[in-house]
């Protein structure tokens, strides 16, 4: 089976820290679309380090319920490069949604967030963080790639696993029985 694989592709030689991508990602996932700019929203946030002049943009990937260990490692100008080279922490270059940060975390509610490639009804050319790069510092690109079929988790499973996380099995089965109740007796 072929599978379309999506990818923005990062040029931090290029990146100047605009932070574009973050307005218009925040614009694009506010409710109702467009209708407030709130960074914290964003799927993509910019880090910097102003001392070396290194803008790094990072999009919200996987959720996880532990911090990591790993080392993301990039390539800058045809080097490999971790996040201490550019005075930026581990987490600088990480798009995980874990307990250690904030970030890419739904303000409101705190339920995780990630690049959700601004899916929509009709769909949209490129990402919107792609669009608004006016440097082209974001680029991309579709692809095939022959693949097994996986279950993909959408927002609604990723939310409750981390509730499930936070708060334990029992409790969020409860907490959905109650409010389920109350609909019924709502709808009556």
């Amino acid at each position: 089976m072929k599978r379309k694989v999506k990818i923005i592709k990062i040029d931090l030689n290029k990146c100047m820290g605009c932070r574009a991508c973050e307005v218009a990602c925040a614009a694009f996932h506010s409710n109702p679309k467009y209708s407030n700019v709130n960074p914290a929203r964003s799927r993509i946030q910019v880090f910097r380090n102003e001392l070396k002049n290194v803008f790094v943009p990072v999009k919200g990937s996987f959720y996880t319920s532990a911090e990591c260990a790993g080392r993301p490692v990039y390539m800058v100008d045809e080097k490999l490069q971790s996040g201490y080279e550019y005075g930026l922490s581990v987490c600088s270059f990480c798009g995980a949604t874990c307990p250690s940060r904030d970030l890419f975390k739904e303000p409101d509610s705190g339920l995780p967030i990630k690049c959700d490639m601004c899916e929509s009804d009709p769909p949209l050319d490129e990402p919107m963080c792609v669009k608004w790069c006016l440097v082209d510092a974001l680029t991309y690109e579709e692809r095939e790639e022959e693949a097994e079929e996986e279950v993909k988790l959408d927002e609604l499973d990723t939310g409750l696993e981390s509730l499930i996380d936070t708060y334990g099995r029992d409790k969020v089965v409860d907490a959905v029985a109650r409010l389920s109740q109350k609909t019924e007796t709502q709808s009556k």
